[in-house]
């Protein structure tokens, strides 16, 4: 047996067949990914990968409780199979009982395709995209600016098998784009980015024709002081305030008086109304577009996630409802805590509930305020409030009377996506995006454009 010619289905079941733990979880990862890469007008690189990550995970069961232990391993041949599966043995014989620790999930419909070989991507995912980006090069050349950017394709299949029965596996497709125009001088930047499962619906040509849109805007330049400012947030820098939000909605966290969703007094927040537009933030692992896995598939246990959890079924949640908290992120473990439903966290999020206007409709129906390209190095200041700061970047524009009359500098900001959301005056048409600062760890997203009236803009920043 090699890591390449034993088929996944094939080493979960000889690594359950060789555990001599109590329980065991093995998830075999079959991985392929396909990628270009572009500066100045051409091409520079491309290339295909292929690997398989296996982890076990073994529970043993004694006087004072059940402990776990986890090994992944990529890579892994014949001679290596029972060397891994002893490893995460002996680990769980290693640690205390797991806080965590729930009877392994039962009871779930095997995957009809648990057998089948794992999907696959390729360098033809670009048949069609790779020419029209090379169309969209001799456009930027003759227009005066340069494309750089990368887009990327993985594929995913995970297999998960355990001692108490479950086959299951989902097949994960996840494409990136991102694309940058700048002036020859480097002076002027402009960034898009699109979030895709096949590159069949991505258009170089039109990103690259709002990128000449927003360099000419920059050639106008107006220095502006910090301060609180109208904003217009398009929807990536929606996405990944949100996002943060999510993973920090903990129900045991806030149960615990740690979170902005801890109530005063003791309890959650869940109930209260966090903002006047009706709107619902939710995830959907059948969500159109977004399909994410639709059972919980966990490598390893910390905060509202656990390897006992493992296959656990996922059904639509919505985590605020028409501006209402409805649900905190939990496991079983911590559901039992807090007393909360058990909602554990979907690799997808959506927030809908606003107008069907466009955030060029919205511009066109703004006085005097800022719009926003997106935002970056986001970190953490205030858990108690979720109170973020961070970087505008690729171009904060300056509108007035319905139109964008010049670039302003970049700014330091500092808010709460909470706070945001009960301060949000207008939500957009919601579309799906790709989060600037978070695409590497969560891509499955689409948010409306949002009106906030006083963003806050803490610092003048000199980033281009």
């Amino acid at each position: 047996m090699s890591a390449r010619t034993t088929r996944p289905h094939e080493i979960v079941e000889r690594a359950l067949a060789l555990s001599r733990a109590d329980g065991c979880v093995v998830i075999a990862d079959e991985r392929s990914t396909a990628n270009l890469r572009w500066a100045g007008n051409a091409l520079t690189t491309n290339g295909v990968t292929r690997g398989r990550t296996l982890t076990v995970i073994a529970t043993v069961d004694g006087k004072e409780g059940t402990a776990s232990g986890v090994v992944s391993r990529s890579a892994v041949t014949a001679d290596e199979l029972e060397p891994l599966v002893r490893a995460a043995e002996a680990a769980a014989r290693g640690a205390g009982p797991a806080e965590d620790a729930q009877p392994l999930v039962t009871g779930v419909e095997p995957s009809p395709d648990f057998t089948d070989a794992p999907a696959e991507t390729s360098s033809a995912v670009f048949a069609d995209f790779a020419p029209a980006l090379g169309e969209s090069f001799a456009r930027a050349r003759a227009g005066g600016r340069e494309l750089y950017g990368f887009a990327n394709h993985e594929l995913v299949s995970s297999y998960l098998g355990t001692s108490t029965g479950l086959r299951l596996r989902h097949d994960q497709p996840t494409g990136t784009l991102e694309l940058n125009a700048k002036s020859p001088d480097r002076t002027r930047s402009a960034w898009a980015g699109r979030a895709t499962r096949d590159f069949k619906d991505v258009d170089p040509a039109a990103l690259d024709a709002e990128l000449a849109v927003r360099l000419g805007w920059a050639e106008r330049r107006t220095q502006l002081p910090a301060g609180r400012y109208e904003t217009l947030l398009p929807p990536t820098a929606v996405a990944d305030l949100l996002i943060y939000q999510t993973w920090s909605a903990s129900a045991r966290d806030a149960a615990e008086g740690r979170t902005v969703f801890s109530r005063p007094g003791g309890g959650t927040r869940v109930g209260d109304r966090l903002s006047a537009l009706p709107l619902t933030l939710r995830s959907d692992p059948h969500a159109p577009g977004l399909e994410s896995a639709p059972f919980v598939l966990a490598h390893s246990s910390g905060g509202d996630t656990s390897v006992f959890d493992n296959g656990l079924p996922l059904t639509a949640t919505d985590w605020i409802r028409e501006g209402t908290l409805e649900r905190l992120t939990t496991t079983r473990h911590s559901a039992a805590l807090t007393g909360r439903p058990v909602a554990p966290a979907i690799d997808n999020l959506v927030l809908d509930g606003g107008t069907d206007r466009s955030l060029e409709e919205m511009v066109a129906g703004t006085e005097r305020g800022l719009l926003l390209t997106c935002l970056w190095y986001i970190r953490e200041v205030d858990p108690a409030t979720l109170l973020l700061t961070g970087l505008t970047r690729d171009g904060v524009y300056l509108v007035e009377n319905g139109e964008v009359t010049g670039e302003v500098n970049n700014f330091r900001f500092n808010e709460s996506p909470v706070d945001l959301l009960g301060r949000a005056t207008e939500a957009g048409r919601t579309e799906r995006t790709l989060p600037r600062e978070w695409g590497d760890w969560f891509t499955r997203a689409a948010m409306p454009p949002l009106r906030v009236p006083d963003f806050n803009m803490s610092s003048v920043s000199q980033g281009v």
